[in-house]
């Protein structure tokens, strides 16, 4: 039976997008709605978090030192020793009630993200290493998860309200995606699928909003294994350690009730299960 640890006692109002830092050997997460970010250090036990000044849907190492992070302001680079906010641009600067929500780096160092808050006309964007941003899909929800099979032909998104994640044609040289088609449908279940990431053997790991658990998928779509989580609102997955076989997990507690805060009181902490399988590094963004 695989045993879920409890890692942090953090209480985060929205944790989301963890991702694992090869040479620090240390995890990086947001918590969205309290504007910050998160480092944690699993042989000292040491964590702290990072003031940002504005919402970080999702960060990402940079090449040349640092961070980009999709904001609520836009695409921005963070310098953590001065704590600067430089902000590239803003794919929807017509939208005040539009942030951005979960993205992922793909294996050419572009920065990938999509947004939500205006229903059914958010977008997914992608930020070239020239500062270039492009749009990529839109007439989405609630943009979450983005995960690549690793031999680099397919994209997987996720679009939380109508629970499906997609899968899209991907070219690792351009950058493009074609051939949209439904890769899972989860409506029937309880819950939302959220954040994901991908196992060297190709199979899709997805956190379940309001399903208390992760859920790993083949890569034909098949569900081939459910893992029970104390936490109702797990929001995001990564893998890190030594060998990237553990599979750390976010979750929130700010949409939950007092009452329920209350039943549930590891809501909003930070989790880990030891795998079999591993994952990959984390790709820098290349600009």
């Amino acid at each position: 039976m695989v045993e879920v640890e409890h890692v942090l006692s953090v209480q985060n109002a929205l944790g989301e997008g963890p991702i694992w830092h090869t040479g620090e050997k240390a995890l990086y997460w947001v918590d969205i709605e309290s504007s910050c970010y998160y480092r944690y250090d699993p042989v000292t036990g040491a964590h702290q978090s990072i003031d940002v000044g504005v919402k970080v849907g999702t960060l990402a190492f940079r090449a040349a030192g640092g961070f980009v992070m999709a904001t609520a302001k836009g695409y921005a680079t963070w310098e953590p020793t001065t704590r600067s906010l430089q902000v590239i641009g803003n794919p929807e600067p017509d939208k005040p009630n539009s942030r951005f929500n979960d993205g992922a780096v793909d294996r050419r160092g572009r920065f990938w993200a999509g947004t939500l808050g205006d229903p059914y006309r958010n977008g997914l964007y992608r930020l070239d290493p020239d500062g270039k941003i492009h749009t990529m899909d839109t007439g989405i929800d609630i943009s979450n998860g983005i995960g690549w099979s690793p031999d680099n032909k397919t994209m997987y998104f996720t679009d939380s309200t109508p629970r499906h994640i997609y899968a899209y044609d991907f070219d690792l040289e351009s950058g493009n995606i074609s051939n949209r088609r439904l890769f899972i449908d989860s409506s029937n279940r309880p819950g939302l699928p959220d954040g994901l990431t991908v196992d060297q053997e190709g199979f899709i790991w997805s956190a379940r909003w309001d399903g208390s658990c992760v859920e790993r998928y083949s890569p034909t779509g098949k569900l081939d294994r459910r893992i029970s989580v104390p936490a109702r609102h797990t929001t995001s997955v990564t893998f890190g350690g030594d060998d990237l076989s553990d599979l750390y997990i976010t979750s929130a507690r700010g949409e939950l009730s007092d009452e329920e805060q209350g039943q549930t009181s590891m809501d909003g902490d930070l989790f880990r299960i030891r795998l079999d399988v591993g994952g990959f590094p984390e790709p820098m963004f290349a600009g």
